[in-house]
C-alpha cells in the first residue's frame, strides 16, 4: 500500500481507525473458545463487521504464536481472508522485531513475502542495520517504535543525552533518516499527548501509528489535536475496545457498532 493510497482509504471511509486484531482465547465467546481455529473464525467475523469503518488491521504475532504451529496459520489465514476480502486495508504485522544482517532479511522476507502484510512494527535499537532489509520491499512499511504507551517506557525512551534531548526524539530523528514519509511511520503512545506536538515538528509528514486509545486511557480529541497533520498523518488503533464490545453470539455486531461510531467521531476531525 502505498502512502496515497492509505490517505485516499482515511478520506473514502472518514475514518482513521487500525482495528487490532489481539484475539485472547480465553476472553473469546464461550461457543468459539474450544474450536481449534477459533482465532481466525473470531477475526472473520470482526473483520466482516468492521472492515467498512476501518482502513487498517493490526494483529499482535504474540497472541497467535503462544498457539503454537495451529496459531502462525490462524494469523496467516487472517491475513489472507483480509486480503481476499477487503484489499484496500492496511495489515500491520505488530511483531516488534529488531535483529541485523540475514535474520533481519529474513524476518523481513517472512512478513513482506510469505505472509503479505503492508507494515512491521521494529524496535530501532540495533540501528539501521535492523531496518534497511525491510526498507527495500517498496510499497511496505516499517512501523518504528518511538515512544510508546506503557508505564516503564520512561525507563529508556524518555532519558535525557548529554545534551539534553530525550532519547525518543533522537531515535526520531536518526530513523527518518533512513527512509522517506512514503515506507516508515512511527509508533507513538496516545497516553503522552501533548508529545506528539513535539514530535509533529521533527516529522510532519511521516504517519504515526498511536496506541493507547481506550481501554489504556489516551483521548482521541487530543491525539487529534496534537498529532493530525494536513494530511491526516494518524492511524489510531483499538483492540480491546472493539474485538472484545460484545461477549455472546452477537459479538461481530458489537464490534462492528463500537468501530462504527469511533469512526463518526474521527469524521469530525478529518478537514
Amino acid at each position: 500500500m502505498t502512502y496515497n493510497n492509505l490517505i485516499e482509504q482515511i478520506y473514502t471511509k472518514r475514518s482513521f481507525l487500525c482495528v487490532g486484531l489481539d484475539c485472547d482465547r480465553n476472553l473469546l465467546p464461550p461457543h468459539l473458545q474450544r474450536h481449534p481455529d477459533a482465532l481466525f473464525l473470531f477475526n472473520k467475523e470482526v473483520i466482516d463487521a468492521t472492515a467498512p469503518h476501518c482502513v487498517a488491521y493490526k494483529p499482535n504475532t504474540a497472541f497467535y504464536e503462544v498457539e503454537g504451529v495451529n496459531g502462525w496459520k490462524q494469523l496467516t489465514d487472517t491475513v489472507q481472508y483480509i486480503r481476499t476480502h477487503y484489499p484496500d486495508v492496511m495489515i500491520i504485522a505488530d511483531a516488534k522485531r529488531g535483529d541485523i544482517g540475514n535474520t533481519a532479511q529474513r524476518y523481513a522476507r517472512a512478513f513482506f513475502e510469505e505472509m503479505n502484510v503492508d507494515a512491521v512494527t521494529l524496535a530501532p535499537y540495533m540501528g539501521t542495520d535492523s531496518m534497511d532489509p525491510f526498507l527495500h520491499y517498496k510499497e511496505r512499511w516499517v512501523a518504528v517504535l518511538a515512544l510508546t504507551s506503557n508505564a516503564s517506557a520512561s525507563d529508556f525512551e524518555l532519558q535525557l543525552l548529554a545534551n539534553g534531548q530525550p532519547l525518543y526524539e533522537a531515535v526520531i530523528e536518526k530513523c527518518s533518516q533512513y527512509g522517506s514519509k512514503e515506507q516508515l511511520m512511527f509508533v507513538v503512545g496516545a497516553t503522552r499527548p501533548a508529545k506528539l506536538a513535539e514530535i509533529r515538528k521533527i516529522i510532519p509528514e511521516h504517519f504515526l501509528l498511536v496506541p493507547g486509545v481506550g481501554a489504556q486511557g489516551g483521548n482521541l480529541a487530543e491525539v487529534a489535536k496534537y498529532g493530525m497533520n494536513p494530511r491526516c498523518g494518524l492511524l489510531v488503533n483499538l483492540s480491546r475496545d472493539i474485538i472484545y464490545a460484545g461477549s455472546g453470539a452477537d459479538f461481530a455486531r458489537e464490534a462492528g457498532e463500537k468501530a462504527q461510531e469511533i469512526a463518526h467521531e474521527m469524521a469530525q476531525f478529518l478537514r
